[in-house]
């Protein structure tokens, strides 16, 4: 007897299309004139090729078993993030940003109303759940526009007149961080820079440098300066001074910041394919047109910690005396403190130092390095801080940060731990309308924001974003001054770690100022004994000559790296 095989189950859709195929060309030669016969046809015919090609094709094993229906799996998995951002996440559930921080950013960038009725949506008795103490004699501010110096700190007697800040800058303490032209599109840097125009704070340009779009509206901006030299560079990627001074002594550029590292890839530097590298791009950057432009993992201009301070000091002095100072996520503590040894040594400080948290954001970083590279801001802040006290130096520096800052609370809670200012990449860019599709790199940016296509960035509308960009910064600073009021003080720069509150558990709460570290003024300039394991461990390790570590530690390179412990 001849064996039956079964028609596969899997191949019933396909066979479906076939069929209607069938019946359909049946009808056109009954009736040639029923034109609803010719567009099932049509649709017949294309779901039966698509069914072919399915089965014959060699790289979706689905699509061979499945052939036509298996084309659903990859149309549901396309808009799972969608629905999961509509329909099925929670208010409050962060991937990274939750849905009730990025409504709070397009509410106070559009300027409706940002108030909550019926009470807070947090759970209030979670571990981690945190406040700001109130006082019974809140305080009354004229306004909110909370600024600080940055430059210009008392110096050494023996200081070099040359190597001192003369231009102090007088900043907001809630500023724009970096972002490049080429990772933004031209309309998001027009925006951005009208905003911060409009609004009276500054714009960090990146490390892609200063492009034609940053200079229309004439927003104060910070020169970010990274390892490609971008916009300071000599043809072999070398440092070029003379670049340098040309573009640094613009009266738009009110700071000079190195770039060490950032938080979402430190330690990985970076490439933008040769395609991507347009004319606007290339004359930003001062690099060939259609050619792969690369940011090396480190910089050239300097090897040692020594040697870096004697750089923040000359492109002081090539700048006209603007502020300057570097940006880095922290990671071997030894590096950092090796920093600090070569301030000492050589009697230069930076005006200035800007603390990225690992939980940064990118356009593009390997998964592990956004997962598990450096430390996050909480961590690196704190140690930062803590070590500029320690050794008398805190009063020299102000200190920046940036990651995942949106609300005022977040700006109060990193001032809290020792930031003077807070910066702010997302949260910026989701006042120009960025909805988190997360396509940043793919160039298919669905507003615009993050994209070089010159039709999806027209989709971007200048005036209406930059006021935008303007309403979110005022918004944000006017509930900050009222945070500040409510605590009885008179400026943000007061609050610190005794006024946050973190829970613990259901029956325990502890101020902030007792479950972080805090080092006293000038502790680190004598016996380490009392001091946190991260000093007792790494401070002996470090060398203002080398960012190596002098010798390996009795326990080990990894021991006592628990900084808020």
């Amino acid at each position: 007897m001849p064996t039956i095989i079964p028609f596969p189950a899997r191949y019933s859709a396909f066979a479906l299309c076939v069929a209607g195929l069938a019946a359909c060309l049946a009808f056109v030669l009954v009736s040639p004139h029923l034109w609803l016969a010719w567009v099932g046809v049509a649709i017949f015919a294309v779901l039966s090729g698509t069914g072919v090609h399915d089965l014959r094709q060699t790289r979706h094993a689905i699509l061979r078993n499945y052939p036509v229906i298996g084309h659903l799996r990859f149309l549901l998995e396309f808009i799972r993030p969608e629905m999961r951002q509509y329909f099925i996440e929670s208010d409050s559930e962060a991937a990274p940003f939750s849905r009730a921080q990025r409504s709070l950013v397009y509410q106070r960038a559009k300027g409706d109303p940002d108030n909550r009725p019926f009470g807070t949506q947090l759970d209030v008795t979670a571990a981690g759940y945190e406040w700001i103490n109130h006082s019974m004699q809140p305080t009354k501010l004229a306004n909110h526009d909370f600024r600080i110096v940055i430059g210009g700190t008392p110096q050494p007697a023996d200081a070099d007149p040359a190597q001192v800040c003369t231009q102090p800058y007088s900043a907001s303490v809630f500023n724009i961080s970096a972002m490049s032209f080429g990772a933004l599109s031209a309309n998001a840097i027009l925006a951005l820079n009208q905003g911060a125009k409009m609004g009276g704070f500054a714009h960090d340009t990146g490390e892609g440098s200063i492009s034609q779009h940053h200079r229309v509206h004439g927003g104060d901006l910070i020169w970010e300066i990274g390892s490609g030299y971008f916009g300071c560079r000599n043809d072999d990627g070398t440092f070029s001074e003379e670049r340098f001074t040309a573009n640094a002594r613009d009266p738009q550029v009110k700071m000079i910041e190195i770039k060490l590292s950032q938080g979402a890839k430190p330690g990985h530097g970076g490439v933008l394919p040769a395609p991507k590298v347009t004319p606007e791009i290339a004359a930003a950057r001062g690099v060939p047109v259609g050619v792969d432009c690369i940011s090396p993992a480190s910089h050239s201009a300097f090897s040692t910690p020594t040697e870096m301070m004697r750089f923040v000091a000359r492109l002081r002095e090539l700048s006209g005396g603007k502020p300057t100072g570097f940006k880095f996520c922290l990671g071997h503590p030894w590096e950092w403190f090796g920093i600090v040894k070569a301030m000492q040594a050589t009697g230069i400080t930076p005006d200035f130092i800007v603390v990225d948290g690992a939980e940064g954001g990118t356009g593009a970083a390997p998964v592990e390095f956004s997962d598990h590279v450096g430390a996050p801001l909480q961590e690196g802040l704190l140690l930062v801080h803590n070590t500029l006290v320690g050794v008398n130096l805190r009063h020299r520096i102000k200190i920046g940060c940036a990651a995942k800052v949106i609300t005022a609370f977040d700006v109060a809670r990193m001032m809290a731990l020792g930031a003077d200012w807070c910066n702010a990449a997302r949260g910026f860019m989701m006042a120009l309308g960025c909805i988190q599709a997360q396509s940043c790199h793919t160039g298919h940016c669905p507003t615009g924001v993050t994209t070089q296509d010159p039709l999806r960035q027209q989709a971007l509308v200048v005036p209406t974003k930059a006021d935008r960009v303007r309403n979110f910064h005022r918004s944000t600073l006017h509930a900050l001054q009222e945070l500040v009021q409510a605590a009885g003080l008179d400026h943000p720069q007061q609050i610190t770690a005794h006024h946050i509150v973190r829970r613990i558990s259901d029956t325990e709460v502890r101020l902030l100022s007792n479950l972080v570290m805090q080092v006293q003024p000038g502790a680190l300039l004598g016996p380490l004994d009392a001091q946190h394991n991260v000093f007792r461990t790494y401070w002996p390790l470090a060398s203002a000559e080398s960012f190596q570590p002098v010798t390996q530690g009795p326990q080990g390179l990894v021991s006592g790296f628990a900084m808020a412990a």
